[in-house]
């Protein structure tokens, strides 16, 4: 066994295979330390279009085995897992699970310390609990979507950050660690409904704050992160690059002002709403008018809160990222490296995402099966 380090060292993760917040709640769990085991679910459609698994670094850390959870043999070696685990992890919709036998109340009868976490759209609950959907409907859902975008544009979709990996994953991920501190003193696991949709919400509480206060206006672009403000915004390059710009506060500002070269005795005041889209219109010119590099250079050590818009290859070998070493290619392949950072242990990359069952069918007997309780999976198939 590969030796882990991390706050998360000894902890045993059962991951019921998943595609998004789910496996990314795990490997954030096994960059910490854990040891995950991710089940392979035998029969369950490819991905499309397929996936090379060695490049996989969502799946990175752990090891993985295949079963097949409608057959007797693969139910059976799930619950002995589950007795070993702290954690179970599954991305299912509601009752997916307790229909193949290894639902919350199956697996905490083997082992009631267990944490079992539950990632879902919509949630376990409500009158969407059992639709599909995917992280831009629940982002929209959520009112959160239509928050982000520019005046007089369509709503602005995220990638698949905002629902599936903050909203999702990351929730989960600190839904696990708050349910292990409390198991530790209680001896009980418990049930966590980790929700896309509620992830996704939370994630704006601050702007529910500022809505509150009136603040915020519902109206896109028109407020101080969407876009609205000129000191809070991306401008173009002379060269087609983009340089991103958030000096909100006045004394950020005030450099911003210097560094532009502009007179702030001759402008209007930062926060004076009805000039933002003049204010908006004389930044942009500024940036057109040199290079990103040219722009680099000028707010180069400053706190202009000015920096430049970069690709991930460029964020990569970006000084600050590379000192930090923000980014790494174990296996050859770029990816971020473990975070957040712990000054004694340290988390780490424990192996490459697993691309066949052999380090799975052996992490059997470390986490208590006996050789005759695995030796099924060795045999035919029509034997078994």
């Amino acid at each position: 066994m590969t030796q882990r380090s991390g706050p998360l060292a000894g902890y045993k993760v059962l991951e019921v295979s998943g595609v998004g917040p789910a496996p990314f709640c795990a490997m954030m769990l096994a960059d910490m330390g854990a040891d995950v085991l991710r089940i392979e679910r035998a029969g369950a459609a490819p991905y499309v279009p397929p996936i090379d698994p060695a490049k996989n670094a969502l799946h990175r850390g752990r090891r993985s085995l295949t079963l097949d959870l409608k057959d007797a043999h693969g139910v059976a070696t799930l619950l002995r897992l589950a007795e070993a685990a702290d954690v179970l992890i599954e991305g299912f919709r509601p009752g997916v699970m307790e229909r193949l036998g290894v639902g919350p109340a199956a697996c905490q009868a083997r082992n009631p310390r267990l944490v079992y976490a539950r990632m879902t759209g919509w949630g376990q609950t409500g009158p969407m609990a059992h639709m599909a959907g995917h992280d831009i409907n629940y982002f929209a859902i959520s009112g959160s979507l239509h928050l982000c975008g520019r005046a007089s544009e369509a709503p602005s979709p995220n990638l698949n950050l905002v629902a599936d990996m903050g909203g999702g994953g990351m929730l989960m991920a600190y839904g696990v660690a708050c349910a292990l501190l409390e198991a530790a003193r209680s001896q009980q696991g418990q049930v966590i409904d980790a929700a896309m949709v509620d992830g996704a919400a939370l994630l704006a509480t601050q702007i529910h704050g500022y809505r509150a206060m009136n603040r915020w206006s519902d109206e896109r672009g028109a407020n101080l992160l969407d876009s609205g403000a000129p000191f809070y915004d991306v401008y173009a390059t002379a060269d087609g690059r983009y340089m991103a710009v958030g000096a909100i506060e006045p004394q950020f500002y005030a450099i911003l002002l210097q560094k532009l070269g502009l007179d702030p005795a001759q402008l209007p005041r930062q926060h004076e709403r009805a000039h933002w889209p003049a204010m908006k219109q004389r930044f942009a010119d500024l940036f057109k008018s040199r290079t990103l590099t040219e722009w680099e250079t000028v707010f180069a050590g400053s706190d202009a809160c000015t920096t430049p818009v970069l690709t991930p290859d460029e964020a990569a070998a970006y000084p600050h990222l590379a000192a930090r070493k923000t980014f790494g290619a174990p296996g050859g392949v770029q990816q971020p490296m473990p975070a957040p950072r712990f000054s004694r242990t340290a988390g780490a990359i424990a192996c490459p995402p697993p691309s066949d069952d052999s380090e799975g069918i052996a992490a059997l007997r470390e986490w208590g099966l006996s050789d005759d309780e695995t030796a099924w999976l060795s045999q035919p198939a029509e034997a078994a």
